[in-house]
């Protein structure tokens, strides 16, 4: 039985309300069709919050995680805020994933507190493609602030977790108000039919996805345009995925 008209026009009146001046929020999909199917709305939603981390504490899955975010924002219009702490930051692998360099503003702050007051600000200036910031914890009030600074303006944050040491990675799962949390892993490259490194390939976990579902996958690492490819896994159809009635929490 279809709604009836009064009642969905009452469901439009609240969502108004709730949403308050906040902007429409538009969404960037992957052009993987089956991890947009995963998200609401069919990509990732552009006005909030993201988290992103590597799928372990070493080196190799924190340059997957950084290059998985340096895809989102290449995909993206305009310049883009990148805030770190510490100088490591690989230009070159980034305009390999698509984010070119003269694209790119970087915020070398202090300490986490500086990069958190970076974040906040580049999230509600409004004129940026998006903002990235390298953060080791992120509890629940200050997600909140950033959450409504990406609302208010329709610019993508990315939360890129690093870890120094194992300890500073307890807080990782813990509640947020980011919109999906992600765990990016390395994995073979794809195999060549001649000696030589074949493209780099990922497992890209969905853990949460507010009013979506979680689910993982193999996939291609992003391309010189941050467009991830579909590996044999997936053009398969054999998807490594959670199963499909288990909602994220919300």
């Amino acid at each position: 039985m279809q709604p009836a008209p009064e009642l969905n026009a009452l469901r439009e009146t609240i969502r108004r309300i709730e949403a308050g001046g906040r902007r429409a929020s538009a969404v960037l999909p992957f052009g993987v069709a089956e991890l947009d199917a995963r998200l609401p709305g069919g990509g990732l939603a552009l006005g909030s919050l993201h988290e992103v981390a590597g799928g372990g504490n070493g080196a190799i899955d924190g340059a997957a995680a950084a290059l998985f975010a340096a895809g989102i924002m290449a995909r993206t219009t305009g310049p883009v805020l990148w805030c770190l702490t510490r100088p490591d930051l690989f230009a070159p692998a980034l305009a390999q994933a698509g984010l070119a360099a003269d694209r790119v503003i970087y915020v070398e702050a202090g300490d986490e507190t500086a990069v958190m007051a970076c974040f906040e600000e580049g999230l509600r200036h409004g004129g940026l493609g998006g903002v990235v910031a390298e953060l080791g914890r992120l509890s629940m009030t200050p997600s909140r602030r950033l959450q409504l600074a990406a609302e208010s303006s329709g610019t993508p944050g990315i939360a890129l977790r690093r870890w120094r040491r194992q300890a500073d990675a307890r807080d990782f799962g813990q509640p947020t108000a980011a919109a999906t949390r992600w765990r990016v892993s390395a994995l073979p490259s794809v195999p060549l039919p001649v000696a030589g490194i074949g493209r780099a390939r990922w497992h890209v976990e969905l853990i949460r996805c507010r009013a979506g579902e979680t689910a993982d996958f193999n996939v291609e690492a992003c391309d010189a345009q941050g467009r991830l490819g579909v590996s044999a896994e997936l053009a398969d159809r054999s998807v490594h995925a959670r199963p499909a009635g288990r909602a994220a929490l919300a």
